[in-house]
């Protein structure tokens, strides 16, 4: 990989490092294009980018209690969905069943993330458990079903007639974030042929179109008693992705890409040392990334770039205005009180814009957008 080398423009008292040694008493913001890939520049405000005091139209961040989210749903394919376009479909499911049908997507890939709960999968690639904190991709068009040992709330990622992929890891290689050797795979274990053999009626729920269908069979259509490919489910915890540091120089999201699929992408937020370096920010950096509409899920810990803002909860932060710290946050970031984050979220970055389905809206924090107010000095 190799680029020429490009020198920006400069106007005004500026840093010439992004991120870094800002001019005293101003705000950095960052305007870029393709998710942080593209050309971008930082800006340094004399004002916080987020400082508004009143805010009229639809186009603003949301945030929503999906803790409010009706419970108990029999059929995963049938979850309430908070946010789509045509590219992704999210999902919050909540049950404390074992599924009594199987269920099969033909609209698209799904990216399972258990934020509450533990349990076991089974599907056409054999028998796999799960627990907090998993993720498990699941190829389009497999059939599985889940058993639950405790109630299960999963945020659930549809990429709509596409597949997820790996992140290109670049000078750091394959190994870098996460080691393929950490994913694990459905086997063919003595729990997977116990439930084969059972000979009782079985359906299978397929959504095609966003529509159900509903197939029986007079056996049990998980019977396989062997495989062999490099297609698969595959399940990845949170705990074993080693993100990407830097002490000196506060990383761009795009850096946390855990999986990437068509025009949108997941990134995932763990524990990680605080920049250290006495002139690095902090905090993540005010920006405008104009390309892609924002989505995070706090799944556990403190979330120290937000205020008030719960497990459970989803934000979304659409394109077309800045966004970054809560004032909070950016105080206690100039103070380097911690040396460590301390949180867990799931990032969805979609090409696309978004649209809120009205379940979204009705657990909307609508106080939400004026969490942001700051004052007019520093």
């Amino acid at each position: 990989m190799k680029k020429w080398f490009s020198f920006p423009l400069k106007e005004g008292r500026i840093s010439k490092q992004a991120h870094c040694d800002l001019p005293e008493n101003t705000y950095e913001r960052e305007i870029g294009k393709e998710g942080f890939f593209g050309p971008a520049t930082h800006m340094y405000h004399a004002h916080a980018p987020t400082g508004w005091s009143e805010w009229e139209g639809k186009l603003r961040p949301h945030a929503f209690d999906t803790n409010l989210v009706a419970a108990d749903e029999n059929c995963p394919l049938q979850a309430p969905c908070l946010l789509k376009n045509a590219n992704v479909r999210v999902r919050i499911w909540k049950t404390n069943k074992n599924m009594t049908h199987l269920v099969r997507n033909a609209d698209g890939d799904d990216c399972l993330f258990i934020h509450r709960g533990e349990g076991a999968l089974f599907c056409d690639y054999g028998h796999i458990t799960f627990s907090e904190g998993d993720y498990l991709v699941l190829p389009r068009s497999t059939s599985w079903r889940i058993e639950t040992d405790t109630s299960v709330i999963m945020l659930m990622i549809e990429a709509t007639n596409s597949s997820y992929m790996s992140a290109e890891r670049g000078m750091v290689g394959d190994h870098a974030i996460f080691d393929p050797g950490v994913l694990e795979y459905p086997t063919l274990d003595d729990t997977f042929d116990a439930q084969r053999s059972s000979t009782t009626e079985w359906k299978v729920h397929i959504k095609r179109h966003d529509e159900l269908n509903k197939v029986t069979y007079p056996f049990n259509p998980l019977d396989a008693v062997g495989w062999k490919g490099n297609l698969t489910v595959f399940r990845l915890n949170w705990r074993d992705i080693r993100p990407l540091m830097s002490h000196r120089y506060h990383l761009a999201p795009s850096a946390h890409t855990t999986f990437v699929a068509k025009d949108f992408v997941i990134c995932t937020f763990v524990p990680r040392p605080i920049e250290s370096d006495p002139g690095a920010l902090k905090v993540p950096f005010y920006h405008n990334n104009d390309d892609y509409d924002e989505v995070l899920f706090y799944h556990k810990g403190n979330f120290f770039s937000r205020d008030n803002i719960e497990e459970g909860m989803m934000t979304l932060h659409p394109c077309g205005f800045p966004h970054g710290p809560h004032p909070k946050a950016m105080q206690a970031g100039k103070k380097h009180a911690l040396k460590e984050t301390d949180e867990v979220a799931v990032m969805i970055d979609t090409r696309q814009p978004l649209t809120m389905t009205d379940t979204a809206c009705s657990v909307e924090n609508q106080d939400y957008v004026y969490s942001w107010k700051t004052p007019a000095k520093a």
